[in-house]
């Protein structure tokens, strides 16, 4: 392949709802253009990015992937992400090295939850973005009811700059507002057309839309107001020129109208894509920490020094870790070095490459702005920064939402427990979304994930490709602890015995935070009461006990403590003794502080036929849900509620059964609230029911 410096560069991420048709239009982009010589189908298979295992069997994108486009003498970096709730973090590791979003979404449904979530990454990176309204051709496929879903979810900046010719099966091509002609394909999945003027039938609908991009571009910008007011309207090289500027300033998100398995329209959104959307240099600049954790700017340019953000790290059967990133600043070549800043270690590469989906391309140097993958780096995993050894720079890595589910796990046989952990450490550099950890409580080793799913395709990967197999036991509720009221209490450990003794005194007062805010530790101790010295071990002695709150085990969060006041002993006192006061203040001041159970609620999306929607409003009534809204997607209803997470571990069977297997849901962590006491009293009941029987075991 050709190298491409930044300037001729989009790096471009493909995000929406699962089963919009992003990785259907991926496959048609690049068959489109040149890099593969087939139009792959979800169905079948063979798409250029689902090429997992897990992913063909169940039809659905689990992690990012990386592909490239050339057209027009530019390179598109392509990354596709998945849309299901389980695995929609991978889209917000995907847009943290991405300069813009092709926001893809269904033209029967419209805007659903995950484009709402999707979009909201978008907007947390600052990105310019495009709306692909895909699936034209499908039945009851509406360009009205679809823009209109789009407008108002989404925002009055969303405008199109085509219309689509035709819907549902007489969808044959768009009509571009621009250009002011339509192109009409042949329906054979080659992505041939024709260019014509626009038909007679289609002309007053042109007229209108294109009169409202007209004003959306002068509006936002002075000087073409003037001119738009003077002669009412704008020239197409001020129309294009003002476009350009909108989209990369976020004031414009066109929308354009494409179908991914029947290949229309795709040659000219890969056209929008080179002509309005960023180059990957155009940010100018992008910001870092330096060596001594100072803010430091960093050009976007080929003659800084080499400085690059591990954005992905997966595992490939055949080549081993292979690590994805993005290229800041500098140029990478077979002569640079790289140092892993984070790890504070050098790192060998090897052949430079990129990715086309799982195929591996060699190139001989990548520029500052693009992006590249290296195969079988030792220490360098995501969320680290590469850079020039003598011009460090950390970029910040992207921050993951916290597992929401965990499941108790066991080896098959007496010979693979001694693999488990390994294997899933491996799984877990390549997916944040994981967790692991032994329960102190029940001894148990807990995998923990995003949803049920998320887990489950875990094991299966487990047992793929380490051999691993591993029993899964009922999902445990990763309960919390805080407290509703004030302490101020002391902690003192005091013990004499043979040579110097042990003594430590601390008084500090607590109080509860808002939610979310987990701890905050505050020093108020004037005039030496306790050496300077031993105040870390206080507030390391309370870390280590609210990790296992006094109610059920669970770890204590929310909640602020104030060390104020303590003495200590010229000879005994140490960090160990400040340590076990810190503690013992902990354990006392909870007790005094009205502890309580906190739960996770999360944010729950029901798509269901409409003659269920009083059945499933009910029925999530009675998991303790509060039903936020419910509203009509084509000829679904979709119904949006806030549930606890212990309610709907069984909930993907009972809507199986509810809607005749018609139904979908998802679902995503929210907030943490109150359990109410007559359910927190059986919680506590049944965690120190465990407690007992697993010390009388030990017994």
């Amino acid at each position: 392949m050709n190298v491409y410096e930044g300037k001729n560069i989009r790096n471009v991420g493909v995000v929406g709802h699962g089963g919009s048709g992003k990785t259907s239009l991926i496959s048609a982009i690049l068959f489109d253009s040149g890099a593969t010589n087939r139009l792959g189908r979800v169905e079948d298979g063979n798409t250029p990015t689902d090429y997992d295992e897990d992913e063909i069997e169940r039809k659905i994108t689990i992690s990012a992937k990386l592909a490239f486009a050339e057209w027009n003498k530019n390179k598109v970096n392509i990354l596709d992400t998945p849309g299901f709730g389980n695995f929609i973090q991978e889209a917000r590791g995907a847009l943290r090295v991405a300069d813009a979003a092709l926001v893809v979404v269904d033209a029967v449904a419209g805007v659903m939850v995950h484009t709402e979530k999707v979009w909201s990454y978008a907007d947390e990176f600052a990105l310019p973005r495009m709306v692909v309204v895909n699936r034209m051709d499908k039945d009851t496929a509406s360009f009205e009811r679809s823009l209109e879903s789009i407008q108002q979810m989404l925002g009055r900046l969303c405008v199109p700059i085509q219309i689509p010719a035709g819907e549902e099966k007489g969808f044959k091509g768009v009509v571009d507002l621009i250009t002011n002609r339509t192109y009409t394909y042949a329906g054979d999945g080659t992505a041939k057309f024709t260019e014509s003027d626009i038909p007679a039938a289609l002309a007053g609908r042109a007229q209108e839309y294109r009169e409202k991009l007209v004003e959306a571009v002068a509006e936002s910008d002075e000087a073409l107001m003037e001119k738009f007011f003077e002669s009412g309207t704008l020239s197409d090289e001020e129309l294009i020129g003002g476009l350009r500027k909108q989209v990369s300033d976020g004031k414009i998100y066109p929308v354009l109208y494409t179908s991914g398995t029947a290949n229309i329209g795709v040659p000219q959104l890969l056209n929008a894509v080179v002509n309005y959307l960023p180059d990957a240099v155009s940010r100018g600049s992008v910001t870092g920490a330096d060596s001594h954790g100072s803010g430091v700017t960093r050009k976007v340019a080929d003659g800084e020094p080499f400085s690059a953000f591990v954005f992905k790290t997966f595992s490939d059967p055949f080549t081993g870790r292979i690590s994805l990133f993005r290229v800041y600043s500098g140029i990478l070549s077979p002569e640079t070095q790289p140092y892993n800043v984070n790890k504070g270690t050098a790192e060998r590469f090897g052949q430079i490459s990129t990715m086309q989906g799982k195929t591996i391309v060699q190139v001989n140097k990548l520029h500052a702005g693009d992006i590249g993958a290296v195969a079988k780096l030792k220490e360098t995993v995501t969320g680290d920064t590469l850079a020039d050894k003598a011009h460090q720079i950390t970029y910040p890595p992207v921050k993951w939402i916290e597992p929401v589910i965990s499941f108790a796990i066991e080896p098959k046989s007496r010979g693979d427990e001694d693999k488990i952990s390994q294997a899933i450490h491996k799984l877990m550099d390549e997916d944040l979304g994981l967790g692991y950890a032994r329960e102190p409580q029940t001894k148990e080793f807990l995998l923990s994930g995003q949803g049920q799913m998320h887990v489950e395709m875990a094991v299966a990967r487990l047992q793929k490709r380490y051999g691993v197999g591993v029993l899964l036991h009922p999902p445990k509720v990763p309960y919390r602890e805080t407290i509703k009221g004030k302490a101020d209490v002391q902690g003192k450990h005091k013990k004499q015995s043979g040579g110097h003794g042990q003594y430590g005194d601390c008084k500090i007062r607590m109080e509860p935070l808002p939610r979310g805010s987990d701890f905050e530790f505050k020093n108020e101790v004037f005039g030496g009461a306790i050496p300077k010295n031993f105040i870390p071990a206080v507030e390391k002695g309370i870390q280590e006990s609210r990790q296992k709150g006094i109610l059920a085990g669970f770890p204590t969060v929310d909640f602020r403590v104030i060390l104020y006041d303590g003495s200590y002993h010229d000879v005994d006192s140490s960090e160990m003794a400040f340590k076990i006061a810190g503690s013992l203040a902990f354990k006392k001041g909870i007790k005094e502080a009205r502890p309580i159970l906190l739960e996770p609620v999360m944010n729950v999306e029901v798509v269901a036929p409409e003659d269920c929607a009083g059945d499933l409003m009910g029925d999530l009534n009675s998991r303790r849900g509060r039903v936020q809204g419910m509203e009509m997607r084509g000829r679904m209803t979709v119904i949006k509620a806030q549930v606890p997470l212990a309610e709907m571990l069984s909930y993907a069977s009972d809507l199986t059964s509810k809607t005749g297997a018609r139904g979908s849901y998802s679902m995503e962590f929210d907030h943490y609230d109150e359990v109410p006491s007559h359910l927190a009293d059986k919680i506590i009941e049944k965690a120190k029911a465990g407690t007992a029987g697993d010390q009388e075991e030990e017994e």
